[in-house]
């Protein structure tokens, strides 16, 4: 009896005991001193050119470059693709560069900024002898027909409903 009673005694005063509104919240908002553009890309080129890199940490080092809001420069992407070859993965360096061209962006940057960059490593690509993924048709889909007369009907667009539509021309 003496437990139940103080049991419940104890659950009253808890409910009247005032509670702080204001809780105390500590962020951390960075750690460090921040890195300069050339510091960045000095670390990661001085990773991709240890001699005893492996598989595993080229592709680690490739992932945290591709977290970054950053396109990388064209010294850091012939360290890459350096790195690669001393590991032997071709498909590796391929995608890379096929990241790179993603990593771009709008098609505008996809047109100015991607061209650079493979203009600014084409030595380092004929001395390796790895293909860009445009050279090795990745750049299309596999199965890619341009004209949709080959897989859509013409009679097709009546039945669906497209003859309706505004610039239906068929």
């Amino acid at each position: 009896m003496l437990r139940v009673s103080s049991t419940l005694l104890g659950a009253a005063v808890k409910s009247l005991k005032p509670s702080s509104s204001a809780a105390v919240v500590s962020v951390r908002f960075s750690h460090g001193k921040e890195e300069s553009p050339e510091e960045f890309d000095q670390r990661f080129v001085d990773y991709f050119n240890r001699s005893d890199i492996d598989g595993w940490e080229v592709r680690k080092a490739m992932t945290e470059l591709q977290n970054y809001d950053v396109i990388p420069e064209p010294r850091i992407v012939s360290a890459a693709l350096r790195a690669c070859r001393r590991v032997n993965d071709f498909a590796l360096s391929v995608r890379f560069l096929e990241s790179i061209k993603i990593k771009c962006g709008s098609k505008k940057n996809v047109q100015t900024i991607y061209p650079y960059i493979l203009q600014e490593v084409k030595p380092v690509l004929d001395e390796l002898g790895i293909a860009t993924p445009e050279a090795l048709g990745y750049d299309k889909p596999e199965l890619f027909i341009p004209q949709p007369e080959y897989w859509w009907e013409h009679k097709w667009y009546k039945d669906y409903g497209y003859d309706k539509k505004v610039g239906y021309e068929f």
